[in-house]
């Protein structure tokens, strides 16, 4: 008996010891994860950045601006999107959501509404009003978006009091990163207002800070000569500056620089010409200079959640191409506007106190007609001789055009209810247009939805179209053109594909909790969500996908 109560008294001092033991561990890493969070997450997308502008440009970069953010912080180089379409709406929600199209709902920019029967946009919302402005600029909110960002869940965390703001030139790229709790969502309304502006599903006014700064004469000081910030004769990464290839704008014979912005507005919309060229970005930057001001931004224990994306890079690569010289010279000037957005955050949030990441939406392709004049392979749809050979196939083996409702955004809709009434086996049909459409010049494959909701692809286009299809709202018949052929003007650059030219994006972190280094290790749009959420220590975003990249954080 005694034997039996020393053991027992034993095996309870172990148990004892033990649980001490785990108690200090626990303490250690409670205090570990106590460490004070950043004061500010600073979130941006940079429109249509392709990776190699980090490389290509490099040489033409200051010390303070996207350099800062490499010496500084952890570089992910092998940083690409996991869906197909590479666009703006998609690309914006899958970064802040740490999801795809699959889930968070944002399948294109506009797609065509299955239940409405009619096209909607992504950010469209006509229940709500304009704010800051009479048009209908302002009729936008995040509620196609359907799962939380880690915004969301920040406002969540801290009981609603870290705030959350997004902004940029276009309503879509402020909207959906800052997500559906946000504290507001600005965006630019150009044409003859040249306006900051959001909608009454945040705020039925603007705050002072936003009307100061609208009657400031800031967008209208922008209207003043665009020539290149260095010498022209320095931007030999870029092509020649008269060429092909280019746009250019309307009242200017030829796409070179210099540009005076004053004296062509009046052909070009306005204040909408701004946005199509570097001084859009600039005019971001003041901007969101004014909202760290104007809200207080960073500046108690509470992270606050600051989305900027700049949406000119973008403009200016339609219109002018990824190897023109303007848009080399617009992102010389980005790198200068980041140099002077981050020395205003030392000085007001503090030097290590913000975390900042940086990646982009999407890529684009080089412009198909410089591609050819080069001999690589390259071209442009004939959407309308495409067209005319599906609807001659559908009337001669179904007897008409309507069992297809819709055909946008590479996919084709059914209309269920004609089919019904043709008694027609819906998968039966699916597999015959996969046939069909598979024999047309420039289309390299087909699939149907019933493959997308059947099959578990893992690797290749097949796993990006299913990472972009969402049952609900996609099609029946999805086609993937050859590559590098788009449906597009001869000049300028679009983007959209599978293709690494679309989905490989820069992806840079920098500050409180981010450590120095870089990876060649794939990673893709749906981690950085989860990453900024375990900086945070915050839930992921309910849809979340992506994986944290612990390797990123101290």
């Amino acid at each position: 008996m005694k034997n039996i109560f020393t053991l027992i008294i034993t095996i309870s001092l172990l148990f004892s010891c033990g649980s001490q033991e785990r108690i200090i561990k626990s303490q250690e890493i409670n205090s570990e994860k106590n460490e004070p969070k950043p004061r500010l997450v600073v979130g941006i997308v940079v429109d249509q950045m392709r990776y190699d502008y980090l490389t290509r440009f490099e040489s033409k970069f200051s010390d303070g601006g996207f350099k800062r953010m490499i010496r500084e912080g952890f570089n992910c180089k092998n940083n690409h999107f996991n869906y197909v379409p590479t666009y703006t709406g998609p690309g914006h929600a899958s970064v802040y959501t740490g999801t795809t199209p699959k889930y968070h709902g944002i399948i294109s920019n506009h797609w065509y509404d299955k239940a409405t029967k009619e096209m909607v946009y992504c950010a469209q919302d006509d229940t709500v009003s304009s704010v800051g402005t009479t048009s209908s600029a302002g009729k936008m909110s995040p509620r196609r978006m359907l799962t939380t960002s880690f915004a969301d869940e920040n406002r969540l965390f801290t009981q609603m009091r870290g705030k959350s703001i997004g902004i940029a030139i276009k309503d879509r790229g402020a909207i959906l990163p800052a997500g559906h709790t946000a504290n507001t969502a600005y965006w630019f309304h150009g044409k003859d207002e040249g306006v900051w502006i959001t909608s009454s599903f945040y705020r039925n006014d603007l705050p002072q800070w936003v009307m100061d700064f609208n009657t400031s004469n800031a967008a209208e000081s922008y209207f003043k000569i665009w020539d290149t910030y260095l010498p022209i004769e320095t931007y030999i990464e870029s092509g020649e500056d008269l060429n092909d290839f280019e746009g250019g704008f309307m009242g200017k014979e030829t796409a070179t620089f210099p540009y005076d912005l004053a004296e062509l507005k009046s052909e070009n919309e306005d204040f909408d010409i701004l946005k199509a060229t570097a001084y859009g970005n600039s005019l971001t930057v003041d901007f969101a200079i004014a909202a760290l001001k104007g809200e207080a931004l960073g500046q108690d224990n509470d992270t606050d959640v600051l989305t900027v994306s700049f949406s000119s890079t973008d403009y200016v690569g339609h219109n002018f191409g990824v190897n023109s010289k303007e848009i080399e010279d617009t992102y010389i000037r980005l790198d200068r506007d980041l140099e002077r957005f981050f020395n205003y955050l030392d000085e007001t949030v503090g030097k290590g106190e913000y975390t900042v990441f940086l990646t982009a939406d999407h890529g684009a392709v080089n412009v198909p007609a410089y591609l050819q004049s080069v001999k690589i392979p390259a071209g442009y749809l004939d959407y309308n001789s495409r067209k005319e050979q599906f609807q001659k196939f559908l009337k001669d083996t179904y007897g008409t055009i309507d069992i297809v409702e819709n055909v946008s955004n590479n996919q084709i809709f059914f209309n269920k209810a004609k089919l019904k009434e043709l008694n027609l086996n819906i998968h039966k049909v699916e597999q015959a247009l996969v046939d069909e459409q598979i024999s047309y010049p420039n289309i390299a494959k087909v699939y149907t939805a019933t493959a997308m909701n059947s099959t578990d692809f893992t690797t290749g286009i097949e796993a990006l179209l299913q990472n972009g299809f969402n049952q609900k709202r996609s099609g029946d018949v999805i086609v993937v053109d050859d590559i590098a052929h788009i449906a597009y003007s001869k000049t300028g650059s679009t983007h959209g594909s599978g293709l690494n030219y679309d989905t490989h994006v820069p992806l840079l972190f920098f500050g409180k909790g981010i450590k120095q280094g870089e990876t060649y290790s794939k990673t893709v749009i749906p981690d950085i969500a989860p990453t900024i959420s375990a900086l945070l220590g915050i839930s992921f975003p309910n849809g979340a996908t992506g994986e944290p990249l612990g390797f990123v954080l101290e």
